[in-house]
Protein backbone atom coordinates (compact mmCIF):
# COMPACT_ATOMS: atom_id res chain seq x y z
CA UNK A 1 0.00 0.00 0.00
CA UNK A 2 2.73 2.13 0.46
CA UNK A 3 3.99 1.72 -2.73
CA UNK A 4 1.32 2.88 -4.42
CA UNK A 5 0.39 5.87 -2.44
CA UNK A 6 1.37 8.59 -5.09
CA UNK A 7 1.22 12.64 -4.39
CA UNK A 8 0.70 15.29 -7.25
CA UNK A 9 3.59 16.33 -8.76
CA UNK A 10 2.78 19.76 -8.83
CA UNK A 11 -0.32 21.01 -6.80
CA UNK A 12 -1.00 24.40 -8.36
CA UNK A 13 -0.71 27.59 -6.14
CA UNK A 14 -4.26 29.19 -4.58
CA UNK A 15 -4.41 32.59 -4.27
CA UNK A 16 -5.05 34.52 -0.79
CA UNK A 17 -9.10 35.49 -0.96
CA UNK A 18 -10.04 38.45 -0.41
CA UNK A 19 -12.19 36.67 2.51
CA UNK A 20 -9.00 34.92 3.97
CA UNK A 21 -7.29 38.36 3.79
CA UNK A 22 -9.97 39.60 5.96
CA UNK A 23 -9.45 36.87 8.50
CA UNK A 24 -5.98 37.19 8.12
CA UNK A 25 -6.03 41.26 9.41
CA UNK A 26 -8.38 40.55 11.92
CA UNK A 27 -5.95 37.96 13.64
CA UNK A 28 -2.94 40.11 13.07
CA UNK A 29 -1.43 37.49 10.58
CA UNK A 30 -1.64 40.28 7.68
CA UNK A 31 1.00 43.33 7.97
CA UNK A 32 2.89 45.33 5.73
CA UNK A 33 6.15 44.07 4.69
CA UNK A 34 9.33 46.18 3.35
CA UNK A 35 10.29 43.15 0.81
CA UNK A 36 8.19 40.37 -1.14
CA UNK A 37 9.23 37.23 -2.22
CA UNK A 38 10.09 38.63 -5.93
CA UNK A 39 12.92 41.11 -4.59
CA UNK A 40 14.81 37.57 -3.32
CA UNK A 41 14.73 36.21 -6.85
CA UNK A 42 16.51 38.81 -8.45
CA UNK A 43 20.12 37.34 -7.23
CA UNK A 44 22.93 37.57 -9.12
CA UNK A 45 24.70 34.28 -8.22
CA UNK A 46 24.63 31.04 -5.77
CA UNK A 47 26.83 28.22 -4.87
CA UNK A 48 25.70 24.78 -3.46
CA UNK A 49 25.13 24.56 0.23
CA UNK A 50 26.58 21.12 1.70
CA UNK A 51 25.90 19.54 4.91
CA UNK A 52 28.24 18.11 7.13
CA UNK A 53 28.90 14.86 5.40
CA UNK A 54 29.40 16.55 2.19
CA UNK A 55 25.66 15.81 1.33
CA UNK A 56 23.63 18.18 -1.52
CA UNK A 57 21.31 19.99 0.90
CA UNK A 58 19.25 20.98 -2.05
CA UNK A 59 20.05 24.66 -0.63
CA UNK A 60 21.49 27.31 -2.84
CA UNK A 61 23.46 30.19 -1.15
CA UNK A 62 22.47 33.65 -2.81
CA UNK A 63 24.25 36.17 -3.50
CA UNK A 64 22.98 40.11 -4.53
CA UNK A 65 24.54 43.24 -5.73
CA UNK A 66 26.21 45.27 -3.17
CA UNK A 67 23.96 48.20 -3.11
CA UNK A 68 20.72 46.15 -3.39
CA UNK A 69 22.24 43.52 -0.32
CA UNK A 70 22.36 46.68 1.93
CA UNK A 71 18.91 47.10 1.38
CA UNK A 72 18.21 43.52 1.48
CA UNK A 73 19.65 43.15 4.40
CA UNK A 74 17.68 46.10 6.39
CA UNK A 75 14.50 44.98 4.96
CA UNK A 76 14.77 41.34 6.16
CA UNK A 77 16.00 42.85 9.72
CA UNK A 78 12.52 44.44 9.64
CA UNK A 79 10.70 41.46 8.90
CA UNK A 80 12.53 39.64 11.48
CA UNK A 81 11.52 42.21 14.29
CA UNK A 82 7.70 41.99 13.37
CA UNK A 83 7.58 38.46 13.51
CA UNK A 84 9.42 37.89 16.59
CA UNK A 85 8.80 41.42 18.12
CA UNK A 86 6.70 44.35 18.04
CA UNK A 87 8.69 46.16 14.71
CA UNK A 88 11.09 47.59 17.27
CA UNK A 89 14.05 49.04 15.01
CA UNK A 90 16.68 49.49 18.42
CA UNK A 91 17.46 46.05 18.02
CA UNK A 92 18.93 46.05 13.94
CA UNK A 93 22.11 47.10 15.20
CA UNK A 94 22.77 43.55 17.04
CA UNK A 95 21.52 41.80 13.55
CA UNK A 96 23.42 40.69 11.32
CA UNK A 97 21.78 38.81 8.02
CA UNK A 98 24.83 35.86 7.69
CA UNK A 99 23.08 33.75 4.97
CA UNK A 100 20.06 34.04 2.31
CA UNK A 101 19.34 30.41 1.11
CA UNK A 102 16.77 29.19 -1.78
CA UNK A 103 15.65 25.97 -2.17
CA UNK A 104 15.28 24.60 -5.62
CA UNK A 105 13.09 21.01 -4.31
CA UNK A 106 9.96 21.22 -3.49
CA UNK A 107 6.02 23.63 -4.32
CA UNK A 108 6.78 26.37 -2.70
CA UNK A 109 10.76 26.84 -3.55
CA UNK A 110 11.05 29.15 -0.38
CA UNK A 111 14.44 31.22 0.79
CA UNK A 112 15.49 30.53 4.11
CA UNK A 113 17.49 33.63 5.90
CA UNK A 114 19.80 32.66 8.89
CA UNK A 115 19.99 35.83 11.15
CA UNK A 116 22.24 35.88 13.91
CA UNK A 117 22.69 38.16 17.39
CA UNK A 118 26.18 39.85 17.12
CA UNK A 119 26.59 40.05 20.99
CA UNK A 120 26.01 36.21 21.44
CA UNK A 121 26.44 34.60 17.76
CA UNK A 122 22.67 33.17 18.58
CA UNK A 123 21.29 32.49 15.41
CA UNK A 124 17.73 31.14 13.54
CA UNK A 125 16.15 31.17 10.71
CA UNK A 126 12.87 32.09 9.14
CA UNK A 127 11.46 31.34 5.75
CA UNK A 128 10.29 33.89 2.88
CA UNK A 129 7.54 31.75 0.47
CA UNK A 130 5.02 32.14 -2.20
CA UNK A 131 1.81 32.95 -0.50
CA UNK A 132 -0.05 29.93 -0.99
CA UNK A 133 -4.02 29.88 0.42
CA UNK A 134 -3.41 25.94 1.18
CA UNK A 135 -0.71 26.85 3.08
CA UNK A 136 -2.35 29.23 5.24
CA UNK A 137 -4.85 27.38 5.80
CA UNK A 138 -2.23 24.72 6.73
CA UNK A 139 -0.46 27.05 9.16
CA UNK A 140 -3.63 28.41 10.92
CA UNK A 141 -5.14 24.69 11.57
CA UNK A 142 -1.74 24.02 12.69
CA UNK A 143 -2.40 26.87 15.34
CA UNK A 144 -5.35 26.11 16.30
CA UNK A 145 -5.02 22.17 16.81
CA UNK A 146 -2.11 20.63 16.91
CA UNK A 147 -0.25 21.50 20.80
CA UNK A 148 2.29 23.79 19.11
CA UNK A 149 2.13 28.05 17.93
CA UNK A 150 3.03 29.34 15.23
CA UNK A 151 4.13 33.17 13.76
CA UNK A 152 3.53 33.67 10.45
CA UNK A 153 2.71 36.63 8.21
CA UNK A 154 1.57 37.28 4.50
CA UNK A 155 1.36 40.60 2.95
CA UNK A 156 -0.18 40.08 -0.37
CA UNK A 157 1.80 37.40 -2.34
CA UNK A 158 4.37 36.98 0.15
CA UNK A 159 4.36 34.51 2.99
CA UNK A 160 7.09 34.99 5.89
CA UNK A 161 6.83 31.53 8.36
CA UNK A 162 9.23 31.33 11.84
CA UNK A 163 11.53 28.35 11.73
CA UNK A 164 10.20 24.76 13.46
CA UNK A 165 13.70 23.24 15.22
CA UNK A 166 14.04 19.67 15.40
CA UNK A 167 15.78 16.77 14.03
CA UNK A 168 14.54 16.05 10.34
CA UNK A 169 11.99 12.88 10.54
CA UNK A 170 14.67 11.13 7.94
CA UNK A 171 18.14 12.07 9.73
CA UNK A 172 16.22 11.38 13.12
CA UNK A 173 15.18 7.47 11.50
CA UNK A 174 18.36 6.62 9.58
CA UNK A 175 21.50 7.79 11.91
CA UNK A 176 19.39 8.26 15.89
CA UNK A 177 16.21 5.93 15.90
CA UNK A 178 18.52 2.48 15.64
CA UNK A 179 20.37 4.16 18.94
CA UNK A 180 17.62 4.89 21.17
CA UNK A 181 16.97 2.93 24.41
CA UNK A 182 13.65 0.59 24.20
CA UNK A 183 11.90 2.95 26.40
CA UNK A 184 12.58 5.54 24.20
CA UNK A 185 11.46 3.81 21.50
CA UNK A 186 8.49 3.13 23.09
CA UNK A 187 7.65 6.49 23.77
CA UNK A 188 8.38 7.63 19.53
CA UNK A 189 5.93 4.50 18.46
CA UNK A 190 3.22 6.37 20.31
CA UNK A 191 4.16 10.12 19.52
CA UNK A 192 3.97 8.43 15.98
CA UNK A 193 0.27 7.25 16.51
CA UNK A 194 -1.03 10.29 17.98
CA UNK A 195 0.63 12.35 15.24
CA UNK A 196 -0.61 10.33 12.05
CA UNK A 197 -4.17 10.65 13.70
CA UNK A 198 -3.63 14.54 14.01
CA UNK A 199 -2.61 14.31 10.34
CA UNK A 200 -5.94 12.67 9.62
CA UNK A 201 -8.37 14.58 11.44
CA UNK A 202 -7.01 18.03 10.47
CA UNK A 203 -5.93 16.59 6.55
CA UNK A 204 -3.09 17.66 6.86
CA UNK A 205 -1.22 15.98 3.59
CA UNK A 206 2.09 14.63 2.56
CA UNK A 207 3.86 13.65 5.72
CA UNK A 208 6.86 12.23 4.78
CA UNK A 209 9.68 11.82 7.17
CA UNK A 210 11.19 14.71 5.00
CA UNK A 211 8.42 17.20 6.20
CA UNK A 212 8.63 16.86 9.69
CA UNK A 213 11.02 16.98 12.74
CA UNK A 214 11.33 15.33 16.16
CA UNK A 215 11.73 17.44 18.84
CA UNK A 216 13.56 16.10 21.83
CA UNK A 217 13.21 17.52 25.37
CA UNK A 218 15.22 16.24 28.32
CA UNK A 219 12.86 15.67 31.25
CA UNK A 220 14.53 14.62 34.63
CA UNK A 221 16.20 11.36 33.73
CA UNK A 222 15.04 11.02 30.40
CA UNK A 223 14.24 12.28 27.03
CA UNK A 224 10.85 12.58 25.53
CA UNK A 225 10.13 13.38 21.98
CA UNK A 226 7.59 14.96 19.90
CA UNK A 227 6.96 15.43 16.42
CA UNK A 228 6.27 18.43 14.42
CA UNK A 229 4.99 19.11 10.96
CA UNK A 230 6.92 21.54 8.83
CA UNK A 231 5.36 21.47 5.55
CA UNK A 232 2.02 22.78 5.13
CA UNK A 233 1.23 22.96 1.27
CA UNK A 234 -0.64 19.45 1.39
CA UNK A 235 -3.04 21.06 3.33
CA UNK A 236 -6.83 19.45 1.44
CA UNK A 237 -5.67 18.93 -1.82
CA UNK A 238 -4.94 15.48 -2.60
CA UNK A 239 -8.14 13.11 -3.26
CA UNK A 240 -7.34 9.89 -0.98
CA UNK A 241 -7.84 9.84 2.52
CA UNK A 242 -4.44 7.50 3.05
CA UNK A 243 -2.68 10.74 1.67
CA UNK A 244 -3.28 12.23 4.85
CA UNK A 245 -2.23 9.70 6.87
CA UNK A 246 1.58 9.42 7.61
CA UNK A 247 1.53 5.62 8.29
CA UNK A 248 0.99 4.86 4.83
CA UNK A 249 4.22 6.88 3.05
CA UNK A 250 6.80 4.14 2.90
CA UNK A 251 9.26 7.16 3.83
CA UNK A 252 7.68 6.15 7.54
CA UNK A 253 8.18 2.23 7.32
CA UNK A 254 10.53 2.34 10.11
CA UNK A 255 8.32 4.24 12.30
CA UNK A 256 5.17 2.18 11.54
CA UNK A 257 7.07 -0.93 12.32
CA UNK A 258 7.95 0.40 15.33
CA UNK A 259 4.70 0.95 16.70
CA UNK A 260 4.03 -3.24 15.35
CA UNK A 261 6.65 -3.82 18.19
CA UNK A 262 6.28 -1.95 20.33
CA UNK A 263 2.36 -0.68 21.02
CA UNK A 264 -0.44 -3.03 21.37
CA UNK A 265 -3.79 -2.70 19.91
CA UNK A 266 -5.68 -1.61 22.52
CA UNK A 267 -2.67 0.72 23.36
CA UNK A 268 -3.18 2.03 19.55
CA UNK A 269 -6.95 2.58 20.32
CA UNK A 270 -6.21 4.68 23.33
CA UNK A 271 -3.94 6.81 21.77
CA UNK A 272 -5.78 7.64 18.98
CA UNK A 273 -9.12 8.48 21.06
CA UNK A 274 -6.34 10.60 23.42
CA UNK A 275 -5.59 12.56 20.40
CA UNK A 276 -9.11 13.36 18.86
CA UNK A 277 -10.02 14.47 22.34
CA UNK A 278 -7.44 16.79 22.39
CA UNK A 279 -8.13 18.05 19.30
CA UNK A 280 -11.61 18.43 20.23
CA UNK A 281 -11.46 20.37 23.22
CA UNK A 282 -8.89 22.69 21.18
CA UNK A 283 -11.84 23.38 18.55
CA UNK A 284 -14.31 24.26 21.40
CA UNK A 285 -10.98 26.59 22.67
CA UNK A 286 -11.15 28.02 19.01
CA UNK A 287 -14.65 27.58 18.26
CA UNK A 288 -15.54 30.97 16.95
CA UNK A 289 -11.98 31.82 15.38
CA UNK A 290 -12.12 28.29 13.72
CA UNK A 291 -15.60 28.79 12.16
CA UNK A 292 -14.60 31.95 10.83
CA UNK A 293 -11.69 30.44 9.02
CA UNK A 294 -13.90 27.30 7.41
CA UNK A 295 -16.56 29.88 6.33
CA UNK A 296 -13.24 30.89 4.20
CA UNK A 297 -12.24 27.77 3.16
CA UNK A 298 -16.01 26.75 2.04
CA UNK A 299 -15.96 29.25 -0.54
CA UNK A 300 -12.34 28.87 -1.58
CA UNK A 301 -10.98 26.81 -4.54
CA UNK A 302 -7.92 24.50 -2.99
CA UNK A 303 -8.78 21.52 -4.87
CA UNK A 304 -10.03 20.29 -7.79
CA UNK A 305 -13.53 18.40 -8.37
CA UNK A 306 -12.54 14.98 -8.98
CA UNK A 307 -10.15 14.86 -5.79
CA UNK A 308 -13.02 16.22 -4.04
CA UNK A 309 -15.49 14.16 -4.50
CA UNK A 310 -12.80 10.91 -4.22
CA UNK A 311 -12.25 12.12 -1.03
CA UNK A 312 -15.39 12.55 0.59
CA UNK A 313 -16.16 9.14 -0.68
CA UNK A 314 -13.08 7.96 0.76
CA UNK A 315 -14.01 9.70 4.37
CA UNK A 316 -17.67 7.89 3.76
CA UNK A 317 -16.60 4.74 3.29
CA UNK A 318 -14.10 5.73 6.59
CA UNK A 319 -16.81 7.13 8.83
CA UNK A 320 -20.16 6.30 7.14
CA UNK A 321 -21.30 9.65 8.11
CA UNK A 322 -23.38 10.98 5.43
CA UNK A 323 -22.99 14.98 5.96
CA UNK A 324 -19.48 13.82 3.72
CA UNK A 325 -21.10 12.93 0.71
CA UNK A 326 -22.76 16.57 0.85
CA UNK A 327 -19.56 18.38 0.67
CA UNK A 328 -18.98 20.76 -2.74
CA UNK A 329 -15.67 22.29 -1.30
CA UNK A 330 -13.01 21.26 0.38
CA UNK A 331 -13.48 23.36 3.01
CA UNK A 332 -17.08 21.79 3.37
CA UNK A 333 -14.90 18.28 3.66
CA UNK A 334 -12.49 20.00 6.88
CA UNK A 335 -15.71 21.36 8.54
CA UNK A 336 -17.24 18.00 7.86
CA UNK A 337 -14.15 15.91 9.47
CA UNK A 338 -13.86 18.38 12.68
CA UNK A 339 -17.54 18.25 13.16
CA UNK A 340 -17.30 14.49 13.16
CA UNK A 341 -14.73 14.35 15.59
CA UNK A 342 -16.44 16.71 18.04
CA UNK A 343 -19.53 14.84 17.69
CA UNK A 344 -17.90 11.34 18.36
CA UNK A 345 -14.19 11.00 19.67
CA UNK A 346 -15.49 9.13 22.55
CA UNK A 347 -17.59 6.75 20.77
CA UNK A 348 -15.92 6.11 17.29
CA UNK A 349 -15.01 3.06 15.96
CA UNK A 350 -11.48 2.65 15.63
CA UNK A 351 -10.03 1.38 12.76
CA UNK A 352 -6.49 -1.17 13.12
CA UNK A 353 -3.08 0.75 12.11
CA UNK A 354 -2.47 -1.25 9.06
Amino acid sequence: MMDDLKISKKKPSYPISEALHNYLQEYNRNIRLPIFYDDLLRFQGSVEVYDKNDEDTLWIRVYYNEYERIEIDLSLKRVYSNLISDGNENIFKFLNIDAIDFCTFGNSKPFRIKVRNILNDNFTYFYVKKADASRVYGLEFEHMLSPYNLNFLVYKDTLIEEHIAGIPGDEFIKTMLPDCSASEKSQIAKEFIKFNERCMIRLLGDMRSYNYVIVPTHDFDQVVFKIRAIDFDQQCYEGKLNIYRPQFFKENYDMVMLVKEKIQKESIDQYKIEERSIVARRMISYHDRIGELLTCMKNDTLSIPKYIDLLKEDIYRYTLDMEFRKSKTMGDVMKNALNFVKRNYEGVNMQTFS
